[in-house]
């Protein structure tokens, strides 16, 4: 569905009449097309600050280099260049006067901030220090993050936080590739915390992207879930895609359409899990990627739910992703260095009216992933959740104007995301760039104002 404002906003006669009626202006938001390439940030120019003290300075550069940009100081650029990336080594930021450098090194350049930009911050991890102190600067960063974000949304920009330690300084490249690039559209005001991988897989140096990997896809018929086997499609992953049979024309015909896989299933059934396996043993050996998409709502206040309403959707959005994960882990049909990644939700972390079901059962997979990642770190196995706010899907569609509009407008973008940004995520978190990221719950939202 178009989203007028963003429409008229983009005219220069629809943006002053937006103005005068006192309405939001959002702008177009930059997205990638295409799958990835070996230098995405080739030809694009990065403004690296450092905070003194910082040690992930030479490694960010290292990454920036590797991955094509053209790194400059600002010092460097001319006054009235135009900055896209900016990124910030405040690593050394351990004391309240350390962090002076936030202000110091971002203060005088966010005027000079294009459309669509992107800012990464990186920050020694809190848990990784014992001097409290330290502790609560480190932290201060995040705090930083998300007020920054909110602040220069209104122009499209993002800005994120990359929390980590020393040793997990060889897994940068990733993450800056992803945050400093339009494939993170929607993301923004959010953190994710690097831990170093237990098990190190020799690797070719193209092996970071995912062709000739094999993944699983729930739900995947419609909506949310067909734009992410499209988007690991599209990187060359030969797509399992699992939907209930209700859906089987809409799965067959994505399966056609990407080269896929199509396995009519209800998860929810006792035999799912046993029957995916089968499937998995008997034409793939094992699989490297699973995207647990599916999902239910029944809606209702708590005071005139049913069992049945609260017991559907605790089994489909949790316990049936727990018998699967359980089943193809004890019978070694996910490789080592596999991909777990749940569609958890903001509903998930904030609540919302009318949905103590959903909620918990998409709070539970926060835990989760946290708890089974630790779990399968050994075998370097990495587990996340990606937690959508308001997408443009037929289904948000459906919701009363109102309501859809509020969706919109509630977060620092001014605007609804796309099926692809989510797939976006899951497809960076699915890639071996994603190995020193698991336990993480990062939402695509905006930065809604819900849970923020």
């Amino acid at each position: 569905m178009q989203d007028y404002l963003v429409s008229l906003s983009n005219d220069p006669r629809g943006a002053g009449l937006l103005k005068k009626l006192g309405l939001p202006t959002p702008v177009s938001l930059t997205r990638s097309v295409g799958g990835v390439v070996a230098q995405p940030l080739s030809g694009h120019v990065v403004l690296l600050v450092s905070a003194p003290d910082s040690y992930a300075t030479k490694a960010a550069t290292l990454a920036l280099e590797a991955a094509g940009a053209e790194i400059s100081t600002a010092v460097q650029l001319p006054t009235d260049h135009k900055l896209n990336i900016v990124l910030m080594d405040a690593t050394g930021c351990s004391t309240v006067a350390g962090l002076r450098a936030l202000y110091d090194g971002l203060q005088p350049i966010i005027k000079r901030l294009s459309k669509n930009a992107r800012i990464l911050l990186l920050a020694t991890r809190p848990d990784a220090v014992t001097d409290p102190i330290a502790a609560g600067c480190a932290r201060a960063v995040e705090g930083f993050t998300k007020s920054l974000a909110k602040e220069v949304g209104k122009q499209g920009c993002t800005v994120n936080l990359a929390y980590l330690e020393p040793k997990a300084l060889p897994h940068l490249r990733g993450v800056i590739e992803f945050f400093c690039s339009a494939r993170c559209t929607y993301v923004t005001g959010q953190s994710v915390t690097l831990h170093p991988p237990k098990l190190t897989l020799h690797k070719k140096p193209n092996t970071r992207y995912l062709s000739g990997k094999t993944a699983v896809v729930t739900g995947c018929a419609r909506g949310i879930g067909r734009s992410i086997a499209h988007r690991l499609a599209e990187e060359g992953v030969h797509v399992i895609g699992v939907d209930v049979p209700a859906a089987r024309d809409a799965l067959y015909e994505l399966c056609l359409q990407i080269g896929g896989t199509p396995l009519v299933l209800d998860i929810a059934e006792a035999t799912a899990p046993d029957e995916l396996a089968a499937l998995i043993d008997n034409k793939f050996d094992a699989v490297d990627v699973v995207v647990h998409n599916a999902g239910i709502t029944r809606d209702k206040t708590l005071a005139n739910m049913t069992e049945l309403q609260w017991d559907m959707v605790l089994d489909i959005n949790f316990a049936a992703i727990a018998r699967i994960d359980q089943t193809l882990l004890n019978r070694a049909l996910m490789h080592d260095a596999g991909r777990i990644i749940c569609l958890s939700s903001i509903s998930g972390i904030a609540g919302n009216f009318g949905q103590t079901n959903y909620a918990a059962s998409k709070s539970a997979l926060i835990a989760y992933v946290e708890a089974l990642g630790r779990g399968v770190a050994p075998r370097g196995i990495t587990v996340n959740a990606v937690a959508p706010g308001f997408i443009e899907t037929p289904m948000t569609q459906k919701v009363p104007v109102l309501t859809r509009e509020l969706g919109r407008r509630l977060n620092s973008l001014a605007q609804g995301g796309q099926p692809r940004d989510v797939a976006e995520l899951v497809c960076f978190l699915a890639s071996p760039g994603a190995a020193a990221i698991t336990g993480n719950t990062i939402r695509v939202c905006g930065q809604a104002l819900m849970g923020a």
